[in-house]
């Protein structure tokens, strides 16, 4: 019996079981380890944050969908990967060997790398939903007593989307609340321009987001090297191309949600020939780490270097698309192996992103991601907030019922008819 161990029950590592499941031979054994039992939809965060979705609205209960697949579930986490003993140390003493290894961790928030930041301290967070949760009581203090605000992603980040993503629904949901005349709001990004996302922008999302902002009221900082936090306000450095500092701000703030650079979790960081540096897994094509050939990675911890040199460090976006390709590679390639063959499957590393505002959207497709590309496309309107709802109704669906089905493609194979894609998600709304 061959033994698969998935490391990280998050968008990557659920979907990995599920579809070695539909790959591998019927009596290879899979085992899921996760930190709980709960599958949270972390896209939908934002939501949370403001009141539009309870915490169970986006939580699946993993035992259930793992048992109906016939995976085992191991809820207690991970202490430490031990790749040259094909073995896993378990969050409470005990291992858990393998014949293979997929590592879809996800990342680790570096909240400590800038005084202050973080939840519990002077800033909050949208990267889980417990942060969510505590968003949402600092939002309801902010509705109660106004003041003003800063959203955007620091020095490092590579995860952009969501920022901009929270920063409309915020506005949308103090409009609501009849309170946004009084709420100041500034966009802080270590971005070299408005809509560059970590990808050199795609399509007009410069323009795009830009218009948005404006419309928005929406003020804004780019090269941004963020200092410190402190309780009310956000100190920030603007650099300029050569390095130097242009300006120092000091920018007034009641309410902060900052997205953090991210970084390899504390079981991988530091094993020589399976990480870089900052600790995210080197893969080849393949999905597979050069130095352990057993061990894949999918997802947010894998190794990409960035698009290449900002004034202010900015990393590459791991989107949904490229996610999903990589699983369906790597699931592939294992196949392969336990069948004697060598792998032969790449990930298209495509990007299709739904960046909701609330009452509207931005929607890109990039072709591949990194330039140069074969389609480099975005749109917005009122059309992108109907679509993300049904991506998640339908992705948590898919997770319930522990299918492997790839979305993505899907939605990518609407690129070049995109009214259709429009259509369709108008007429669900």
């Amino acid at each position: 019996m061959t033994d698969i161990v998935v490391l990280g029950a998050g968008l990557g590592g659920t979907i990995m079981a599920f579809e070695l499941r539909d790959q591998v031979p019927p009596g290879s054994r899979i085992t899921l380890v996760s930190k709980g039992s709960t599958y949270s939809f972390v896209p939908s965060n934002p939501w949370v944050a403001v009141g539009w979705r309870e915490r169970k609205d986006i939580e699946v209960d993993l035992q259930a969908a793992c048992e109906r697949r016939g995976i085992r579930l191991l809820s207690q986490g991970a202490e430490r990967v031990h790749p040259e003993e094909n073995r896993v140390l378990l969050a409470d003493g005990t291992s858990i060997s393998y014949d293979y290894l997929v590592l879809a961790t996800g990342p680790d928030l570096a909240f400590d790398e800038i005084p202050g930041f973080g939840p519990g301290q002077h800033s909050h967070s949208v990267c889980h939903v417990d942060h969510a949760m505590m968003t949402r009581e600092a939002f309801e203090r902010l509705v109660a007593n106004p003041g003003p605000v800063v959203i955007g992603a620091v020095q490092g980040a590579s995860c952009f989307g969501p920022a901009y993503e929270f920063a409309f629904i915020l506005d949308k949901a103090l409009r609501d609340a009849r309170v946004r005349d009084r709420v100041p709001m500034t966009f802080v990004t270590s971005e070299p321009y408005i809509g560059h996302l970590g990808l050199d922008g795609v399509g007009d999302t410069k323009g795009l987001l830009e218009s948005e902002l404006r419309n928005h009221h929406i003020k804004w900082i780019t090269n941004a090297r963020v200092t410190r936090f402190d309780e009310k306000a956000v100190v920030a450095e603007e650099i300029n191309e050569d390095g130097s500092v242009r300006a120092t701000h000091e920018v007034p703030s009641v309410f902060t949600m900052m997205l953090p650079a991210f970084r390899g979790v504390a079981a991988v960081r530091d094993i020589e020939g399976l990480t870089n540096p900052r600790g995210f897994i080197t893969v080849d094509k393949h999905q597979r780490n050069a130095r352990f050939q057993n061990v894949f990675a999918v997802g947010v911890g894998v190794a990409i270097p960035p698009m290449g040199k900002t004034p202010v460090p900015v990393g590459v976006p791991k989107t949904g698309f490229m996610i999903e390709s990589m699983v369906t590679a790597t699931a592939h390639n294992i196949a392969r192996l336990i069948d004697g063959k060598a792998p032969n499957a790449q990930g298209t590393w495509n990007a299709v992103c739904l960046a909701d505002f609330g009452d509207g959207g931005i929607a890109f497709v990039a072709q591949p991601q990194i330039p140069p590309r074969n389609v480099n496309w975005s749109s917005s309107g009122k059309w992108v907030h109907a679509a993300k709802v049904g991506f998640e109704k339908y992705f948590l669906y898919k997770v319930k019922l522990g299918k492997s089905e790839p979305f993505y493609e899907k939605l990518a194979l609407q690129a070049l008819g995109i009214d259709k894609l429009k259509a369709i998600a108008l007429d669900e709304a």
